[in-house]
């Protein structure tokens, strides 16, 4: 793992975040022009090792290979697992907008000006918009998962009664306390993060059994697993910042933001998405300039995006097949009106 230091960072809140390091990993390397970089945006519980937890698209052998792509995953401000995290309630609230003026200045540092793919599943997707907004570099495709231009209230509503959870644990707001409300809260992000489908298929009991039930089992156990691995006052700062999601903030509106990046994007959603559902991205793909909107149907809801390697790695392969035909098509087309140009009348 490795390290970007910024002395101070501006939020949006006009306040300044001192000392903040951004923890990152690479992959791969940069071939000569640098055309090959491949930047992934985590989601909330996410990590740097994207070839660990999105295993679905990236590893040798994979749609993203760091044997010919230079792959980049920066841990976001508040995450337990790297970069600069509150350990108490004192530390300052940052914005979606904030953590993506981190990772440009990181992108600035490391001279990347020409980006290949953009990538990311949920808040990854709304740092990946953010980040497309802010670059002043190229970038050639972006892929957007189960994302959105704006967080809703349904989401907001669904992230306050996790926090609430949070601070119903009389531990809160310790160094590594609140553990048995970061349970309760992970539990009712599952609820939003699969399917009441998926969760029938999967944990119905026999005929008469009485108590005992297979799903109490298995939130509980989603609930200590999560514990174990993040922290309390990480979740509720990052949940926090989720809600702060909102792409035309300040830029006149949604719709002229999204009209300024002239990006050719992948937008998938999922017709089964509880927590970011399907008329988000279809929002997305209206007012994108260059986008194109593929709608998937699946049982897992909004963790479609981690869970369907087969459908999704078609539809992203069609989409880079189909971007380099465009491409060449209008490379004829620019040589073709120059030569006409040439001839004299």
């Amino acid at each position: 793992m490795k390290n970007y230091k910024i002395d101070s960072l501006r939020l949006e809140s006009g306040e300044q975040l001192d000392n903040v390091n951004i923890a990152y990993q690479t992959f791969g390397k940069m071939n000569a022009d640098r055309s090959n970089i491949v930047w992934v945006f985590h989601a909330i519980s996410g990590d740097t090792n994207v070839l660990e937890w999105w295993s679905t698209f990236f590893g040798v052998g994979k749609l993203y290979d760091p044997t010919k792509h230079f792959i980049i995953c920066a841990n976001c401000i508040g995450s337990p697992y790297g970069s600069t995290r509150p350990e108490n309630l004192d530390f300052l609230r940052f914005t979606v907008r904030d953590q993506v003026q981190a990772f440009l200045q990181l992108a600035e540092s490391l001279d990347i000006q020409t980006i290949h793919t953009l990538i990311g599943g949920s808040f990854g997707g709304y740092q990946a918009l953010e980040f497309a907004y802010g670059f002043s570099g190229k970038v050639s495709h972006m892929i957007l998962l189960a994302s959105s231009a704006k967080e809703s209230a349904w989401g907001i509503a669904i992230h306050e009664a996790q926090r609430m959870a949070i601070r119903a644990d009389a531990t809160f707001g310790t160094q590594h306390g609140g553990q048995e409300g970061l349970k309760a809260a992970r539990a009712v992000a599952m609820l939003t993060y699969r399917t009441s489908e998926k969760l029938d298929q999967d944990q119905t009991d026999n005929l008469n059994q009485v108590g005992d039930y297979r799903a109490s089992s298995y939130i509980n156990y989603q609930g200590q697993k999560f514990s174990e691995r993040f922290d309390a006052l990480s979740l509720y700062y990052l949940t926090w910042c989720i809600d702060t999601h909102q792409i035309g903030r300040n830029r006149g509106s949604e719709i002229m933001a999204l009209q300024s990046i002239h990006i050719p994007t992948l937008v998938i959603g999922f017709k089964s998405d509880l927590l970011v559902p399907i008329k988000s991205q279809r929002y997305l793909a209206q007012h994108l300039p260059q986008a194109e909107l593929v709608e998937v149907d699946s049982i897992y809801g909004h963790d479609g995006f981690f869970m369907e390697e087969a459908k999704l790695s078609h539809k992203i392969t069609k989409f880079y097949r189909d971007q380099k035909k465009t491409l060449a098509q209008r490379e004829i087309l620019c040589r073709s009106q120059k030569i006409n140009t040439q001839i004299p009348i």
